[in-house]
């Protein structure tokens, strides 16, 4: 079986680390389900099948899909033939929490991220691999030249943790960027304290321009409001945390009720 291009797929071929990333799944005991994402030949899916709770594995590849068949018979009725992004992940689990993990395709890692969000009163814990680029931006904080909307947004509801480097000679073939393996773990306290669509509009006008201070973005919102002369807004996004940027969402919010 050769990678495709079309499915972002480079295939994991280190045994050790395959078995490092299935035992990151630290929450497994809390939920019945582990979903895994792009299996592909089923490396990681290996270890993944020796865990308690139910495995499902999403694949795109309808040639993967009858390399698994064939190799993993046991996980019969347990593949979903299907684009990951295009799923109901309400349906898939029976609406049952569940683990989510993968060697994740890097050309839609992220779009993974948000999906999960969406998802998130089902999703505890999540562990996968993405580039190390885009799993050091999920996980930084304020200050960081990589800090950004989906740090801002991830961190809202995630706590996160990078655990280790995967470098290009573990797969085949080999990509031309390192990978990092993260976790994630959901917040206990999933009240973030302001509306969320309003929370999310004003971190990614914010970074839309990470480099101007906060009074010239989010004129969009407070346009000639003296609000906008305040400490505040003498920032620039990067250095906000996720609570100032309730705090921000919530002082938008007040200024658009008074207006009514």
């Amino acid at each position: 079986m050769k990678a495709k291009k079309s499915y972002g797929q480079h295939f994991l071929t280190n045994e050790a680390i395959c078995m490092q990333i299935a035992d990151s799944l630290v929450k497994i005991n809390q939920y019945p389900l582990i979903i895994e994402i792009g299996p592909g030949q089923g490396m990681l899916t290996k270890y993944l099948l020796k865990k308690e709770p139910e495995l499902i594995v999403v694949e795109a590849d309808r040639d993967m899909v009858s390399y698994l068949q064939h190799n993993y018979p046991e996980l019969k009725e347990q593949i979903a033939p299907a684009d990951f992004l295009k799923l109901d992940l309400a349906q898939l689990s029976s609406d049952r929490s569940f683990g989510l993990i993968g060697n994740f395709p890097y050309n839609i890692s992220s779009q993974i991220l948000f999906k999960m969000l969406e998802y998130k009163s089902l999703i505890p814990e999540m562990v996968g691999m993405f580039q190390k680029e885009v799993a050091q931006r999920v996980i930084s904080g304020p200050g960081s030249k990589v800090y950004g909307v989906i740090s801002v947004l991830i961190q809202a509801y995630y706590s996160g943790e990078y655990l280790f480097d995967v470098g290009p000679e573990e797969f085949n073939p080999p990509p031309k960027v390192q990978s990092g393996v993260i976790r994630l773990t959901r917040k206990e306290n999933q009240n973030l304290g302001c509306d969320y669509l309003l929370f999310r509009r004003v971190v990614k006008q914010a970074f839309s321009q990470r480099r101007k201070m906060l009074r010239n973005t989010m004129k969009m919102f407070l346009k000639d409001d003296p609000i906008l002369e305040g400490d505040l807004f003498k920032e620039r996004p990067e250095q906000l945390s996720v609570e100032a940027f309730v705090e921000l969402s919530n002082l938008i919010a007040k200024r658009e009720a008074e207006k009514k």
